[in-house]
């Protein structure tokens, strides 16, 4: 990684760094922003000095890799803000960088009742009333506001609706995708504290139980066509495939990037493994996000 220094700037056209600066009223919403560019990959500096902005740039610019996906949020509470970030921004354009700024903006009514929800005062309030500090405030943003490339009211969005339409904007299809993993276990060893689903492979006879079987695991061709060949295994499979499909589009919606679907049998060697190995496949093949992991493969 090579230092950022003063004056540095990048090679005309080698500028493929992603920076997005989020600003906005205060009580808008610039935390859930930040949270869902998180979610779509973006490395995020919150509460940024104004006066670092271009030093940040520079850093993530030299350092390549995801930092070239960084965020930068700025607000009044930082005792560096000025009211020139249109001037700063300027500064990047000029640099070779191409920041999108995004402002978030909601009604003094909206931004009055969400402070008093939370019981906080406004950083620009002073001895003042809430409506006092929030009508400081948009004076002091009035020409980022105007300079802004996205303008979010978020007065009649919830923090979900917010989310996803940071995603659409910044995100792509791919990174707002649930991630799925389907995880076996064995109930001896107790279940899976972050288990979304929890699927009960006992029901099936036990390859433990085989002789020839009972040393390999649900890994292997000969265990994994015992345990799916058994009356009522492809059904399981199936019934929970559909019961994921059905459900995925909802959690997405509902802000939920990561479900683990775990496969319990007795000991987690044969019958879950075989299952939980059969499940991913069987999620991938109709385009999920899914792979399998096997939390007590070995134990025994």
């Amino acid at each position: 990684m090579t230092e950022a220094m003063p004056g540095f700037t990048p090679e005309p056209g080698e500028v493929d760094t992603d920076l997005v600066v989020v600003t906005g009223l205060s009580g808008g919403g610039r935390s859930t922003v930040a949270r869902a560019l998180e979610n779509v990959g973006f490395y995020v500096v919150d509460n940024l000095p104004q006066a670092l902005m271009l030093d940040m740039a520079q850093l993530a610019f030299a350092a390549g890799g995801a930092a070239r996906r960084t965020a930068m949020v700025l607000d009044v509470r930082s005792r560096a803000f000025s009211t020139d970030l249109a001037g700063a921004v300027r500064e990047l354009r000029d640099r070779g960088f191409s920041p999108r700024v995004v402002f978030v903006d909601a009604d003094d009514e909206v931004l009055i009742r969400r402070f008093e929800s939370v019981r906080r005062s406004h950083p620009l309030q002073g001895d003042g009333r809430l409506a006092d500090g929030i009508a400081a405030e948009r004076k002091l943003l009035e020409e980022a506001r105007d300079q802004a490339d996205v303008i979010i009211d978020t007065s009649h969005l919830n923090v979900n609706q917010l989310r996803r339409r940071v995603e659409e904007l910044f995100g792509g299809e791919d990174a707002r995708k649930l991630r799925i993993t389907v995880l076996s276990f064995g109930f001896k060893y107790g279940l899976p504290p972050d288990a979304d689903y929890v699927l009960d492979a006992r029901f099936l006879p036990n390859p433990f139980w085989v002789p020839e079987l009972r040393d390999h695991t649900g890994l292997e061709e000969g265990v994994s066509g015992y345990v799916l060949g058994q009356e009522g295994a492809a059904d399981f499979v199936t019934t929970y495939a559909s019961l994921i499909a059905a459900t995925a589009p909802g959690f997405e919606r509902e802000g939920k990037r990561y479900l683990t679907v775990a496969v319990g049998c007795t000991g987690g060697k044969h019958r879950s493994v075989a299952i939980a190995e059969e499940l991913a496949a069987r999620l991938r093949d109709i385009r999920l996000s899914a792979h399998s992991s096997h939390r007590d493969l070995g134990r025994e």
